[in-house]
């Protein structure tokens, strides 16, 4: 039977290394990498487990939020103990009534004297029930984005409620459920930037976010081209290797192209975020619409390569194939990169 645990002290381990803080400053226990490294390091992980880096991505975005946002106090009270992942950390955007719409989100947070009363409910939630941080996008204002803010809060505080653990075709290995607040009380002094800020915030974590997902989409595709490369090469049929036949071999070809052109598009996303380009928010979609989409197409060719092996559990291009999948959904659905991209031409009309 396969096992769906979590990880944690493998993923601990990894802080070792530097993987809970990678991009976070080096006075709060980080490295402070550029987001071009970030993005090899992630691609590298993926080639052994793709749910298990995806899940150091969303740690590392929630830490480096509180560090380019959070107060003095806030970053030496959380991004010490989230880099050396003393704590580990979930990012709660998504709702059952809103995932692409974010910015219709209604969990609410009220002010009553010094703390905020929270009360909602965040859905599709990695990490949930296991992690100790939460860095949560809710309501303190109007209708629309401007009304959204943004609150740390600890997991342990009462009102918190977990729903079950959500059966998922990936991304097995860390469990994934809706978040309750139930009259949770936070400090005034856990909120995140300014109120009003926090889509902001939210969009800001995604844009990084994007480029890390896309990585771990170049990790799968990588290990998929690996196997299918040694697998096509040793499997016989009709008295030759596989790869003698040229279908097969046109085949390889299309995926190693892909794949490079995927990684050459991914790595210029994470440059131009580095320098703040203008154009640095469309060139995060476009790497990430192109990424995921074509390189679970390589996944899927691997597969079918490999016939009914490839659907066999006991071979891992299987588990690339389905862990990857999600990367077309989450953090911004191939759709809204679309709309992205789309809106960034648009613009300069």
């Amino acid at each position: 039977t396969i096992q769906e645990e979590f990880p944690i002290e493998t993923i601990k381990k990894s802080a070792e290394l530097g993987f809970g803080g990678l991009f976070v400053s080096p006075d709060y226990g980080g490295l402070s990498l550029p987001r071009h490294d970030g993005s090899v390091i992630f691609e590298a992980l993926s080639q052994g487990c793709v749910t298990t880096a995806s899940y150091i991505t969303i740690h590392n975005m929630v830490n480096a939020m509180i560090d380019t946002f959070g107060t003095e106090d806030q970053r030496a009270k959380y991004c010490s103990e989230l880099s050396t992942m003393e704590k580990l950390a979930s990012y709660c955007l998504t709702e059952p009534g809103s995932g692409s719409d974010a910015a219709a989100l209604v969990t609410k947070a009220t002010t009553d004297g010094s703390k905020y009363i929270v009360n909602g409910s965040k859905a599709f939630i990695s990490g949930a029930g296991v992690t100790d941080l939460l860095v949560v996008m809710l309501r303190t204002g109007g209708k629309g984005p401007k009304g959204v803010s943004a609150l740390i809060i600890d997991t342990a505080t009462p009102g918190i409620s977990y729903g079950q653990k959500e059966k998922k075709i990936g991304w097995n290995n860390q469990p994934t459920c809706v978040v309750n607040f139930d009259d949770v009380e936070v400090p005034c002094e856990n909120l995140l930037g300014a109120e009003g800020q926090g889509f902001n915030l939210a969009m800001h974590g995604l844009n990084g976010g994007r480029i890390n997902i896309a990585s771990c989409s170049l990790g799968a595709a990588q290990q998929c081209l690996e196997d299918v490369l040694h697998y096509t090469n040793d499997r016989k049929a009709f008295n030759q290797p596989l790869n003698a036949n040229q279908h097969v071999q046109f085949k390889l070809a299309e995926m190693a192209t892909e794949l490079t052109t995927a990684r050459l598009i991914v790595r210029q996303a994470a440059k131009s975020l580095d320098s703040k380009e203008p154009n640095a928010v469309a060139l995060c979609a476009m790497c990430k619409l192109y990424a995921t989409e074509r390189l679970f197409k390589v996944c899927d060719d691997a597969l079918q390569l490999h016939g009914g092996y490839g659907y066999l559990k006991s071979y891992p291009v299987q588990q690339f194939w389905r862990d990857s999948r999600v990367h077309r959904i989450l953090e911004g659905t191939s759709e809204v990169m679309h709309m992205l991209v789309a809106r960034d031409l648009l613009k300069h009309l």
